[in-house]
């Protein structure tokens, strides 16, 4: 890691104790760059905006991506304050950034009260295994929908 990356990744917890001070939320920040340009930030603001989905990194990647004009974050470095959670990882995968780069781990956030375990063991099982109740139905005419879109012309692939 260049002196670089440890200014962008110490301004990513800046913005976790910040957000967390003023009562945002979680103590999670995090920063994107491209260039050695910041074009996105975001810190936790799950409580605050009542929405479960408002972490750090998806904040900033929702951020980045409106300044950048992209659904995407080609050639871009993201610093988090902690390792990423499930959710936030399946977003910087979507987002396919070029680097992640994070200071505390998950079993720190685990140690601190957001413990993920039990996502991660959730993953792998069959849907109808999970915690939560999952059934399918309807799925002829959701594939009608998808059949639609794959024949779309000028389809924009993500």
């Amino acid at each position: 890691m260049d002196r670089d990356d440890e200014q962008f990744l110490r301004q990513a917890i800046a913005l976790a104790r910040e957000g967390m001070d003023r009562g945002d939320g979680g103590p999670f920040g995090c920063v994107i760059v491209k260039d050695g340009q910041v074009v996105g930030t975001g810190n936790n603001r799950v409580t605050s905006t009542n929405d479960p989905t408002a972490h750090a990194e998806v904040v900033a990647i929702r951020a980045a991506c409106a300044r950048l004009g992209s659904f995407q974050l080609d050639g871009c470095t993201v610093y988090t304050s902690c390792e990423p959670c499930p959710m936030c990882l399946g977003a910087l995968y979507w987002a396919r950034p070029a680097r992640i780069v994070y200071a505390a781990t998950r079993a720190d956030a685990a140690d601190a009260g957001f413990d993920d375990s039990l996502i991660y063991e959730e993953l792998p099982l069959p849907p109808d295994q999970r915690r939560y109740a999952m059934e399918q139905g309807a799925r002829e005419e959701a594939l009608a929908v998808f059949a639609a879109w794959k024949a779309q012309p000028g389809l924009v692939r993500y």
